[in-house]
């Protein structure tokens, strides 16, 4: 079985063409600048050089038409036509309470993610333009949805509900959704099998750490409280986003600096986190080099990022009675040495024993905890579109 898996922004559309009969990828690419002038299309299968194609892209719909010709091309496509693709997973941002797993796409699901829309207004849109683009194209192929908000769903009325007036909640909606749920549930699975212990019998904290970072405690296979909250601006400090703040900040900045709401919540999502911090980068690569050459800020901000991981990670041992393993995917997880063994030290008391040498590795599976260590710590690079592309074929059958 051969499925698509789309994720499509405002002007772009991110796809990844994978045969489910053993997990292999097929082919990749990246429609860019879609609707701006000087559109393009990246494309990518393994082992062979990557194609760009310069064309433009008025909308999303000439964007899957490019897409498809380029499958099918007879010297760089990868399959003959495109009834070989048996569905499409697409990746859906925000599902509000309405969807606590995947859904088979239809009338009454476009309806309800259009009814959603306000919840990510940066997002959702992007998404189902996306969808409806492609459906328009493929109209007989059946599509899922896949919900970054879904694999937290299983939180606790007591870690979702905010101690606001209980009337937000249920006018707007207002409560702790959670992102990164496809990532945190791969990551968390497939630790489980690296370990070769049944997934409904651990303890796992995931960390997806990159430009935008969330940890999350999953306890035997359910997430039970995660640090992205009603946005994605809530929790850890960020490349760019603040992450959990005081509230009051937010009105003291708009009469001292006579800001508006708009202007503050750009602040707090594009000008803050470890690049407000530093005023270097929200890039670590750049941090960790400017603070070698003795930028304080620079050092101040990898210790802030690093400190309040720390702290969630104690947090959710607290929630989850204790940890079996602790996982570090997504860019900075899964690359950075030295920020993997900065945020374990002193994690002592949870029976963190890092092994320096085991360590010393980026970008691949590897348990780097040592043998004895009570509480494992593994780095697993996540896999969405995989994931993504199994919940397509479960819901499908």
């Amino acid at each position: 079985m051969k499925v698509l898996v789309v994720n499509c922004g405002s002007s772009s559309l991110k796809y990844q063409l994978l045969n489910m009969e053993n997990d292999t990828l097929m082919a990749k690419g990246l429609a860019e600048r879609i609707g701006i002038e000087g559109s393009r299309l990246k494309h990518e299968v393994p082992g062979k050089d990557e194609v760009v194609i310069e064309k433009e892209l008025p909308d999303h719909k000439a964007a899957f038409k490019l897409l498809s010709d380029i499958l099918v091309d007879k010297e760089r496509g990868v399959i003959d036509d495109m009834s070989e693709i048996a569905a499409v997973g697409h990746r859906v941002v925000h599902g509000g309470e309405k969807f606590s797993g995947s859904v088979r796409i239809n009338d009454e699901v476009m309806k309800t993610l259009y009814d959603c829309a306000d919840l990510a207004p940066l997002h959702n849109p992007p998404n189902i333009m996306g969808i409806e683009a492609c459906r328009q194209l493929m109209p007989d192929v059946p599509m899922v949805g896949v919900f970054d908000t879904a694999f937290h769903q299983t939180l606790p009325d007591y870690a979702y509900i905010y101690p606001l007036p209980y009337e937000y909640y249920e006018k707007y909606g207002i409560r702790k959704y959670g992102f990164h749920g496809t990532s945190h549930k791969y990551v968390s699975l497939r630790a489980a099998q690296l370990l070769e212990k049944p997934y409904e019998s651990l303890k796992i904290i995931t960390c997806h750490l990159g430009n935008g970072a969330s940890i999350t405690a999953v306890d035997r296979g359910k997430s039970v409280e995660t640090t992205m909250g009603f946005t994605p601006l809530e929790g850890l400090a960020m490349g760019t986003r603040c992450g959990s703040i005081d509230a009051a900040i937010v009105a003291f900045l708009m009469e001292k600096e006579n800001m508006t709401a708009e202007q503050v919540n750009d602040i707090l999502n594009k000008r803050s986190g470890v690049l407000g911090i530093s005023g270097v980068s929200s890039d670590f690569r750049d941090l960790e080099q400017a603070a070698t050459e003795g930028n304080k800020r620079a050092q101040m901000a990898i210790n802030v990022f690093a400190y309040r991981v720390k702290s969630y990670i104690g947090s959710y041992s607290a929630v989850m009675n204790g940890v079996d393993a602790i996982v570090f995917t997504a860019g900075l997880g899964e690359n950075s040495v030295s920020m993997r063994e900065k945020i374990c030290e002193g994690l002592d008391y949870l029976g963190v024993e890092i092994d320096r040498e085991a360590n010393n590795v980026r970008g691949r599976e590897k348990i780097i905890s040592k043998a004895g260590s009570k509480t494992q710590v593994l780095v697993v690079p996540t896999n969405e579109e995989l994931m993504i592309a199994k919940e397509t074929v479960d819901i499908i059958g």
